[in-house]
């Protein structure tokens, strides 16, 4: 038996009165999900336990079968891992975004998506100029960078906001506060200066992108502790493909392979029909494939209702299509998001998520569609997201 997971980040929304008060997963046209849906066990899910954060490195750990409330200590240092960076003892790292700030208000979270190249030029300037024997900045993917931090856990008790969360408000009732948010919040400050006049923003204002104005630094955490391999536990060896530090973060720290497939973005211009054979084709080496797709969650942030329904209108036709080609008498899927990342919102709440199981052993329990209302409709529901490993794969 071979198993595959397939996570589609941020997915699951709520209804929008503006769209005859139909969820994105309701207006998208899937015909593959759908038709897996009528042959399989469709339910919610609870990923993110009760009172805590409802970001993709909870929600995620749950999917892979580990318990958020005893392995999870926060997103950055597992961003860390995955970019080989240690944190030690006494220090702390922060997720450090590239940001358009314009008249005060929060423009971009990604200055629109800034290259990884681009983005490298601005992280070199931040070590030439702000960095020293306290404070170290670690170049990531496109707008995602790493800040850390020496001898201040102290910021560990600041109050931060993820840049996404606060698209177009004024930025000044959202800089740190609190213990420790004085260091961050310095270092914000000192960026503004050093990144005006940058040369790679001359170029971007000259063909009309979005300059870079600051640094953003939220998610912060300390050491993670080590979680079990998950071949250890399942007795199944694991690989997994995503465009994001943070997931392939998460596989590291389960001892799973990371595939490096060409065309695998954390954004819109993900190569989804690679990523899909590619990782399927990982199953002739490994029991497990997971494939994490972060576009419909970014096109969440962004308020996008149609970039979010053609993201999952492309994972139907690129990726879903493909995996229905597996004979079901030799494969088990799990599909869900993570998280749900209302339009409205434009950010992760923790409410339960959509899942399907389908393949061998899974008896279809009534569900037409992969929807939020038809996976409610089934009156299945895990309290414990991250025993959804186990309904896969026992």
């Amino acid at each position: 038996m071979r198993y595959c997971v397939l996570i589609i980040d941020g997915a699951a929304g709520w209804p929008l009165p503006g769209h005859g008060g139909r969820t994105c997963l309701e207006l998208a046209q899937t015909p593959n999900l759908d038709a897996m849906a009528s042959q399989s066990i469709l339910g919610v899910a609870r990923t993110v336990p009760e009172g805590m954060e409802p970001s993709s490195g909870c929600a995620c750990m749950s999917i892979l079968g580990y318990d958020p409330r005893v392995y999870y200590r926060g997103r950055s240092a597992i961003e860390a891992r995955s970019m080989g960076i240690p944190v030690g003892a006494g220090e702390v790292a922060f997720r450090c975004n590239l940001v358009s700030v314009c008249d005060g208000k929060m423009r971009s979270y990604s200055s629109n998506f800034i290259s990884t190249e681009e983005a490298r030029t601005f992280v070199s300037a931040l070590n030439d100029n702000l960095s020293d024997d306290e404070v170290h900045f670690y170049p990531g993917v496109s707008y995602r960078q790493l800040c850390k931090i020496r001898g201040r856990e102290d910021t560990l008790l600041a109050d931060c906001t993820p840049a996404h969360d606060i698209h177009d408000q004024p930025i000044n009732g959202f800089l740190p506060k609190g213990p420790g948010s004085d260091f961050l919040r310095d270092l914000m400050m000192r960026s503004e200066e050093l990144l005006r006049d940058h040369p790679t923003n001359a170029e971007r204002r000259s063909r009309g992108d979005m300059p870079v104005t600051m640094i953003w630094l939220f998610w912060g955490s300390g050491r993670i502790p080590d979680m079990p391999a998950f071949k250890q536990v399942r007795g199944l060896a694991a690989a997994m493909t995503s465009g994001v530090d943070l997931l392939r973060g998460l596989a590291k720290m389960a001892r799973m392979e990371v595939l490096d497939i060409p065309g695998v973005t954390g954004d819109q211009d993900n190569d989804y029909s690679a990523q899909a054979i590619e990782a399927l084709r990982a199953l002739e080496n490994y029991d497990v494939v997971i494939i994490h797709v972060e576009a419909p969650d970014e096109a969440s942030h962004a308020g996008s209702v149609e970039e979010k329904v053609a993201a999952i209108e492309m994972i139907d036709r690129e990726m879903v299509s493909r995996i229905r080609d597996w004979q079901k008498d030799t494969l088990r899927v799990l599909i869900m998001p993570d998280h749900a990342t209302p339009i409205q919102t434009q950010t992760h709440i923790g409410e339960p998520v959509p899942f399907m199981l389908w393949g061998a052993g899974f008896e279809a329990n009534g569900a037409r569609r992969f929807t939020e209302a038809e996976a409610r409709s089934t009156a299945v529901f895990l309290e414990r997201g991250h025993d959804i490993m186990s309904r896969l794969t026992n």
